[in-house]
């Protein structure tokens, strides 16, 4: 009788690995607020699992992943021709919640009664919800935490400590600052963290997270002028009045002037506040038009300030080299024959 190859057989060492990696797993999900099930007409985000008769089996992204139905009659306020065009297996969905069995775990969904605009505060809070648990759950990875121990000594209790309660009409209203704005807050601001009953050396690494996650990048934005003037300070001029819109800059919004080609000009800044920095560039723009104004010159906006991607800015300035290039073949002497 042939022997059973030892690496067919599992191994005691095997199994516990095996077992340590699945209870790490488990350790690593949790849902993302402090209630176990959503409340009536709440707006969650779901995934579609399958599709069936009777509607279609989701899972609830927020809710670690508990299941629900959203019920055919529920899929569209329009007849249903086919409805695989109305939902698809493994897509991401906002729904409104309709009815909740807590005890027997049923939760019955609905798609047609949600609003675009519904969606679009839905998709902001989920999205900001998956930064917040990405951002604990790193720290309960690096730290061998239970990540729902994370969730009840920090991201809960901020949640309590900044909700917002109204009364209108005798009518009691709470509303929720995100823990994803607390913990940007927290980037330039300890004192959101005081009162939490977490250790030291794990709020310091939560810091840490937060920090290199949530911190703002900052903002690039350009306008191209031209500016010119056939005076006699001509050249003068055209300087003083570029130096004049730099001069506008700050050291929170910066401002810088290049050259493309005369009499094309490149204005930028780059800050954390889009909005601060459109209305610098036009503030510079202003202060050059009218230093050269008031030598005679002109000065034009060839494009409005406006925020730049990447993309943009990677064109541009291979655009600049190439332009520098060309000048430095014209500068120089050229070969003799």
């Amino acid at each position: 009788m042939a022997e059973t190859p030892s690496s067919a057989v599992p191994t005691v060492a095997g199994k516990e690995s095996s077992q340590a990696q699945t209870q790490e797993i488990m350790h690593l999900q949790c849902r993302f607020y402090e209630q176990k099930f959503p409340e009536i007409d709440e707006l969650v985000m779901v995934n579609v699992r399958s599709i069936a008769e009777m509607g279609a089996y989701v899972s609830l992204l927020e809710y670690n992943n508990i299941e629900g139905m959203i019920l055919l009659s529920e899929l569209s306020r329009r007849r249903i021709r086919s409805i695989n065009k109305l939902i698809r297996v493994g897509k991401n969905e906002v729904v409104m919640v309709l009815r909740v069995d807590k005890e027997k775990g049923y939760i019955d969904l609905s798609k047609r009664r949600v609003s675009p605009e519904d969606i679009a505060k839905c998709e902001e809070r989920y999205n900001k919800a998956k930064t917040v648990h990405g951002v604990l759950r790193q720290v309960a990875q690096e730290n061998h935490l239970k990540i729902v121990d994370l969730y009840a000594q920090v991201a809960w209790p901020l949640y309590k400590k900044f909700k917002i309660e109204t009364v209108n009409d005798d009518e009691k209203k709470v509303e929720y600052v995100h823990c994803f704005d607390v913990f940007k807050m927290g980037i330039t601001d300890d004192a959101v963290f005081e009162e939490l009953e977490v250790a030291p050396e794990i709020l310091t690494a939560l810091k840490a997270q937060i920090r290199r996650r949530l911190t703002p990048q900052p903002i690039k934005v350009r306008a191209d002028i031209e500016v010119t003037c056939f005076t006699y300070e001509g050249i003068e001029a055209v300087r003083s009045a570029l130096q004049a819109g730099q001069d506008v800059g700050t050291e929170d919004v910066p401002v810088k002037v290049k050259l493309i080609a005369p009499p094309m000009y490149v204005m930028t800044t780059s800050t954390l506040d889009k909005q601060k920095g459109i209305q610098k560039l036009q503030e510079a723009i202003e202060s050059v038009r009218e230093h050269i104004t008031a030598k005679k010159g002109t000065m034009s906006v060839k494009m409005e300030p406006k925020v730049v991607s990447v993309n943009e800015e990677k064109e541009f300035l291979q655009m600049i080299e190439k332009l520098e290039n060309e000048n430095r073949l014209v500068d120089g002497d050229a070969p003799e024959d």
